[in-house]
C-alpha cells in the first residue's frame, strides 16, 4: 500500500513540476514562433479618405434613411454608394469645425479645437510634440507605416513627418490643388485631366498600398483631397455629361457636379484595389468631410459665407441651414462613412459620432492596450461599429461642443441628444432646436425651454473653461 501510494502521488508531482512546465515553454515558443511568423495578423490596415467642403447631401449617398434630401439632386457618386452599400452610414455625423484648418488638426489629435485653442487657422498646440494617429499607431505596433497624401492644410502647426507620417506630400494647401488667391470660382469650367490632383494622389496612395501589402506590414493611409474646394476642376467628358443632364432645384452647377463624380471615380479606385489586393478582411475604411459645403455661389460673398438664411432660394446645403463657417447644421454636419471587418453592410448609426473620434476610434480597433492621453475629448467608435449602429460613444465629457469665436458674428454650440444650443457671444443670444424633429434649425425652443437652454449653457461654459478655450473679451 505505501509503495502503492508512492506511486500515484509521483506521477502529479511529475507532471506539475516537471513535464507541465516543459510542456508550457515548449508551447509558449511555438507560439512565439507563430507570431513572429505573422506578427500583424491582429493589426487591420486603415484608409481615412478626407474630402473637403463636402456638404451632407454632397453626394448621391441617403444619409439619412427617412430622408430623400440627405441626397444629392444632382450629383453623382456611384463608389460612395458602393461604400456605404458595404458599410455604415452615420447620419449624425460631424466635423470638428465648420472650416479646413482647425478640423484638420482636431482629426490628427483626437481633441477638440476649443482645446487646442486653434478655432481658426494658426493654434497655440504643440502639434511637434502631441500624440498623433501614426504615432499612436506606431507606438501599438512597430511595425505600422503611415502615409499622408493630398492637402496638409494651413498652419497645421508641424508638417506630416514631424507628426510622425512615414511618407507625405509635404506641408501642403488649397493653392497646391489648384485653388487661386482671391475670390473663388464657381462658375470657371477648367478642364484638365488631373482636376484637383485627385488622380495623382490617387496613384500615389495606389503605390502605397501596393508595397506595403506585398511586405505585409499594417498601415494607415489617409487620403487628403484637394476636392470639392473650389477652384472647379474636371475632366471634360465628365463636364460633358453635366452640360447635357437637367440640374436640379438645390445642386446647380454643371462643373461642379463633375468635380464631384471625377473625386468619387478616384475614391473607386482605391476601393478596387483593396479587392484586388486581397486585404478587404484586415483593412477598414473611413470616409468624411473636413466641413460643410459653402451655402450660397457668388456673386454676392456676404450671402455665401453669411447668416441668416438667403429668403427665397434654398441654400445648396438644404435641407440643413447655413454652411462653411457657421455651427449651424449645414457647417458643421458631413457625410461619415465606415467599411471594415465585423461592420454590417448597409448599416446606418444615428448615434451623434464627430472626426475627433476617429483617432480613438483606429486604437480600439487596432487592439491597443496603451493608454491614451488623458486629454483627449474623442472616444471609441468600435461598440458602434461592431453592433450594427447600436451603443454608445464614451467620451471624457457630455455632448460636442464647437466652438468659432473667429466667425462674424461669434458664436459656439453644444449638442447633447437630440438638442443643440447656440450661443451668439456679441448680443448674447441663446437658441435652442430638437434636432430629431427639426434638422433646418427652424423652430427656436429657448423661449420655451429655459431650463434645457440652461443646462445646455452651463455644459458648454463649463467644457470651455476647463480647455482654457478662447473666449471673446466681452465675455
Amino acid at each position: 500500500m505505501i509503495n502503492d501510494t508512492k506511486q500515484k502521488t509521483s506521477q502529479p508531482f511529475l507532471f506539475n513540476w516537471i513535464i507541465k512546465p516543459g510542456v508550457s515553454i515548449l508551447c509558449c515558443l511555438l507560439l512565439s514562433q507563430c507570431q513572429e511568423a505573422d506578427p500583424d495578423k491582429k493589426s487591420p490596415n486603415f484608409i481615412f479618405i478626407l474630402t473637403d467642403d463636402q456638404g451632407w447631401q454632397g453626394t448621391s449617398v441617403q444619409m439619412d434613411t427617412s430622408r430623400v434630401d440627405s441626397r444629392s439632386d444632382y450629383y453623382e457618386t456611384p463608389n460612395l454608394e458602393r461604400l456605404a452599400r458595404e458599410g455604415m452610414r452615420f447620419s449624425n455625423g460631424y466635423s470638428p469645425a465648420p472650416i479646413c484648418t482647425p478640423a484638420r488638426r482636431s482629426m490628427q489629435f483626437g481633441q477638440t479645437p476649443a482645446q487646442q485653442r486653434g478655432t481658426l487657422f494658426k493654434s497655440e498646440f504643440d502639434a511637434y510634440n502631441g500624440m498623433s494617429i501614426p504615432k499612436m499607431l506606431k507606438s501599438i505596433n512597430p511595425r505600422y507605416v503611415s502615409a499622408h497624401l493630398g492637402k496638409w492644410s494651413r498652419d497645421v502647426g508641424a508638417s506630416p513627418k514631424e507628426v510622425g507620417y512615414y511618407e507625405s506630400d509635404g506641408k501642403t494647401n488649397n493653392r497646391t490643388g489648384g485653388a487661386s488667391p482671391g475670390r473663388a470660382k464657381w462658375s470657371k469650367f477648367e478642364a484638365v485631366e488631373d482636376p484637383k490632383l485627385i488622380f495623382s494622389v490617387t496613384d500615389r496612395a495606389i503605390a502605397f498600398m501596393e508595397k506595403h501589402s506585398k511586405a505585409r506590414r499594417p498601415f494607415y493611409l489617409q487620403i487628403s483631397h484637394y476636392a470639392v474646394h473650389v477652384d472647379v476642376q474636371a475632366r471634360q467628358e465628365t463636364i460633358d455629361k453635366y452640360q447635357d443632364k437637367a440640374t436640379g432645384e438645390i445642386h446647380q452647377i454643371p462643373a461642379f457636379a463633375a468635380m464631384t463624380e471625377d473625386l468619387d471615380t478616384g475614391i473607386g479606385l482605391i476601393l478596387d484595389k483593396v479587392k484586388e489586393l486581397g486585404i478587404s478582411g484586415n483593412t477598414y475604411i473611413f470616409f468624411a468631410s473636413d466641413n460643410g459645403a459653402v451655402p450660397w455661389v457668388p456673386p454676392d460673398m456676404k450671402k455665401q459665407l453669411g447668416y441668416p438664411m438667403e429668403v427665397g432660394r434654398p441654400s445648396r446645403n438644404y435641407p440643413l441651414r447655413n454652411g462653411k463657417w457657421s455651427l449651424f447644421e449645414g457647417g458643421l454636419r458631413v457625410p461619415i462613412i465606415v467599411k471594415g471587418p465585423g461592420i454590417k453592410a448597409n448599416s446606418i448609426c444615428e448615434v451623434p459620432v464627430v472626426a475627433w473620434d476617429f483617432m480613438p476610434t483606429f486604437c480600439d480597433l487596432a487592439d491597443s492596450t496603451k493608454r491614451l492621453p488623458e486629454n483627449l475629448d474623442g472616444g471609441s467608435m468600435r461598440m458602434l461599429l461592431e453592433n450594427a449602429g447600436k451603443g454608445e460613444v464614451k467620451r471624457s465629457y457630455e455632448g460636442l461642443v464647437f466652438h468659432a469665436p473667429f466667425s462674424k458674428p461669434p458664436h459656439s454650440a453644444i449638442r447633447l441628444g437630440d438638442f443643440k444650443l447656440l450661443k451668439f457671444w456679441e448680443d448674447k443670444k441663446l437658441l435652442l432646436f430638437n434636432l430629431k424633429d427639426d434638422i433646418g434649425e427652424k423652430n427656436d425652443l429657448a423661449p420655451s425651454m429655459p431650463e434645457k437652454v440652461k443646462l445646455l449653457n452651463n455644459k458648454l461654459m463649463t467644457y470651455l473653461r476647463e480647455v482654457n478655450a478662447e473666449i471673446p473679451e466681452s465675455q
